[in-house]
């Protein structure tokens, strides 16, 4: 690139940034720039178009075009040349605009005159803020400098637009970080909460885009990198004694922080009049794009590593992060694209709430934050570019929504939401004692979920039974290496002594899937969930399995014992479980060990396949529980991590309740004892349709256990078997409407 051209194009930051400094009113800066890109670029139309909401997008300056259609021009995202920059997040830059595939036409803007189009999206690390458009009359390719230098000129307007410095009389946009915003999530632990932002990675802010000495800023951005490289070399050299998987990911970290042409580009964004920083956060946005973009899942790692390291060299440059010293809140609420279970164990009971831009429902760190009851939200997108440390929020964890800087009268309604939940937890103390009895004399036993030692205080305050799923999972997914059979066997003994004679089922290793140890190489399947995990991976693999049955066999030091292994799909799977059972028993008993008092060894059904096991197994084994995540995604074919597909199928729907009778029917002939663990379990009106349907063991979260038996003293069985029944026989799809109209009137 020639030096003219570095000088023109800091010329143009220069004028931008004088046309950023003065009063003027958000809309009049906007109006300048445009005028001054249209100038500097020769061009007879320059356009700014902002998001307004999600899916629209709305013209909020302009240069050349009909000046009353600023804020009235408004298309959706997809539509037109404008909106297909938006939507992809590239470039689109061509000679003939009207014949170019996508055009719309726009009569209010009289656009059809000009022929050349260029589009620029307006982005920050990957979040789209609008278009910037040039057009011009006559029929001509903009080059590559002239995009480049546009490219950093629309970077420069997201980060002032991030900054609110369009904000003001006839503002196009509130200030970003102020505004009162509305997210929505996936619910992976219910509850509500209030507290103050927390970031697990605090987010860095570029206060100044502009460079006003070049010379300067490569001096800062050499010491920063410097800085980098030697922090990225002692984590190699404390990593030396790690494994060779470890240390292969950390010379791929460094061989990026000692990349030239990294270093280069950046230096050229600095000629060009960026800041620093700027400079930085123009490259990460770039490597953001191509991230989203990109297929590859190395190629998708090795940009993770880049965005790692250029967050690392903002931290250096501007002093923001951690390094800053900011103190956690009183009430803090973490906020984080995505958290490992150790992480969150370290945060503690102390958190308020979870929020994560990524996660899952079935992560190990959700099942943490059930274990903890902490409300959790995941896929709540653009919650870690909207949060900033220290801001209010409100987490509604029953229906999936988030309150970031709320207004009085959000917070009002809600605070009377937390006051109404706590007079109902009032209510169900005062039943806690009491047997969950239907009106009809049908007596059901309501037993909790648990998988850390943190859980079982639970079981006396909420009245649980006993502990129908005790996840042991939990002790393996938050260490780096496997646990040692002393360390299990001391820790299973100390649930069962918590349990004071209660019984607790402990569900052998469920890992595979979302649930990956950190010191066992994944699986490369195209459908984890489907694919090699839980009993699969015990019975290839039966060590882990022999040393986990070993130590709940001492464990037990003679007490009562039930264990139940995860995923059975087929008879033969649990007959080979069954089997490693009775040689662990063989050898335990020649070694001079104690045998547990009793010992039950159960299943969990969670395909349909093993409903219609012979009548053989449901006589074998010794009891059933039927696993309602994973049977409901199976039994619908909709992967539950999928909020397109999974909220589509109701569990009230007929088809699934008829499967859920059908197994009851033939655990009621072989005298099988039964129980529904899961999600549904805990949900009061599931709860009292599965009961209906014969379960009469259910096992939930501790939270639930109060709701849940409120209203199973509440309703007759017979006559929701009735509803059921009649539902089936008008040919309805769901029994959820007939339902809720019987619990309406009682």
């Amino acid at each position: 690139m020639s030096n003219n051209t570095e000088t023109e194009s800091r010329k143009l930051l220069g004028r931008l940034r004088e046309a950023m400094a003065g009063d003027d009113a958000g809309q009049a800066r906007l109006d300048k720039i445009t005028a001054l890109i249209a100038d500097s670029m020769k061009t007879e139309v320059c356009s700014i178009y902002l998001f307004r909401d999600e899916e629209t997008l709305e013209l909020c300056a302009t240069e050349g075009l009909n000046r009353e259609s600023v804020h009235q021009t408004r298309m959706r995202v997809g539509e037109g040349l404008v909106g297909r920059v938006a939507r992809r997040g590239v470039v689109i830059n061509t000679a003939d605009a009207p014949n170019a595939r996508g055009f719309r036409y726009m009569p209010e803007t009289g656009e059809e005159r000009y022929s050349s189009f260029l589009g620029i999206p307006i982005q920050r690390l990957g979040e789209m803020l609008g278009v910037l458009v040039v057009q011009s009359k006559d029929s001509r390719d903009y080059s590559a400098d002239a995009i480049y230098a546009l490219e950093v000129v629309a970077m420069v307007i997201a980060e002032m637009t991030e900054l609110g410095a369009f904000v003001g009389e006839g503002a196009a946009l509130s200030p970003l970080h102020k505004q009162s915003v509305l997210l929505k999530g996936g619910v992976a632990q219910e509850g509500a909460t209030e507290g103050h932002i927390w970031l697990h990675e605090p987010r860095v802010v570029v206060t100044n885009p502009f460079a006003e000495d070049p010379d300067r800023e490569r001096e800062r951005l050499q010491e920063a990198v410097d800085e980098l490289r030697v922090g990225v070399d002692k984590m190699l050299a404390q990593s030396q004694n790690g494994d060779a998987e470890q240390l292969q990911v950390l010379e791929a970290y460094r061989m990026f922080a000692n990349s030239k042409s990294w270093m280069r580009r950046m230096e050229e964004d600095i000629a060009r009049g960026l800041s620093a920083e700027a400079a930085v956060e123009k490259e990460q946005s770039l490597a953001r794009s191509r991230m989203a973009q990109s297929q590859d899942n190395y190629l998708r790692e090795r940009l993770a590593d880049l965005d790692d390291l250029s967050n690392r060299l903002l931290r250096i440059l501007t002093g923001q992060g951690s390094e800053t010293g900011a103190e956690m809140p009183d009430d803090p609420v973490l906020v984080a694209r995505n958290i490992g279970p150790a992480e969150l164990l370290d945060y503690g009971r102390k958190l308020k709430g979870i929020i994560l831009s990524e996660g899952s429902v079935g992560s190990h760190a959700a099942i943490v934050a059930r274990a903890l009851a902490i409300p959790l939200l995941v896929h709540v997108g653009k919650i870690t570019t909207e949060a900033l440390n220290g801001d209010h929020v409100l987490v509604d964890g029953d229906q999936g929504v988030v309150h970031l800087r709320p207004d009085d009268t959000v917070i009002s309604a809600f605070r009377d939401k937390i006051a109404m939940q706590a007079q109902a937890k009032e209510r169900y103390t005062s039943i806690r004692e009491k047997p969950a009895i239907t009106v009809d004399g049908e007596q059901l036993q309501l037993m909790m979920n648990a998988g850390l030692m943190a859980d079982l205080p639970s079981l006396e305050t909420s009245g649980a039974e006993g502990v129908g799923l005790f996840r042991t999972e939990l002790q393996f997914l938050v260490r780096n290496q496997m646990p040692k059979r002393g360390e299990l066997v001391a820790s299973y003994a100390r649930v069962l002594a918590a349990a004071k004679g209660k019984e607790v089922i402990f569900r052998t290793l469920d890992i595979g899937s979302d649930k990956v140890l950190p010191y066992m190489t994944p699986a490369d399947e195209p459908n984890p969930a489907l694919g090699w995990r839980a009993i699969r991976v015990g019975l290839d693999k039966p060590g882990v399995m022999r040393m986990q049955l070993q130590a709940l066999i001492r464990a037990a030091e003679g007490r009562p014992l039930s264990i139940m292994f995860p995923f059975i799909a087929q008879f033969e799977e649990y007959r080979q479980a069954r089997s490693e059972v009775d040689k662990t028993l063989d050898r335990e008993r020649k070694l001079g060990h104690v045998l547990p008092k009793t010992l039950k060894v159960g299943a969990m059904l969670e395909t349909p396949s093993l409903g219609f096991a012979p009548l053989k197994f449901f006589e074998e084994v010794d009891f059933l529980s039927i696993g309602g995540n994973d049977l409901k995604q199976f039994f619908f074919a909709a992967d539950r991590e999928n909020e397109r597909v999974r909220s589509r199928y109701d569990t009230l729907n007929i088809s699934f309740l008829s499967f859920i009778e059908r197994v009851v029917e033939r655990c009621e002939i072989s005298g099988t004892p039964l129980s529904f663990c899961g999600e549904d379990a805990g949900r009061p009106v599931e709860a009292v349709c599965l009961a209906a349907m014969g379960i009469r063991r259910l096992s939930m979260r501790p939270a639930s256990i109060g709701p849940v038996k409120s209203l199973m003293m509440r309703v007759n069985l017979t006559d929701l078997r009735k509803i059921v029944a009649d539902a089936r026989h008008r040919g309805e799809q769901s029994v959820r409407p007939a339902v809720m109209d019987y619990l309406r009137e009682i």
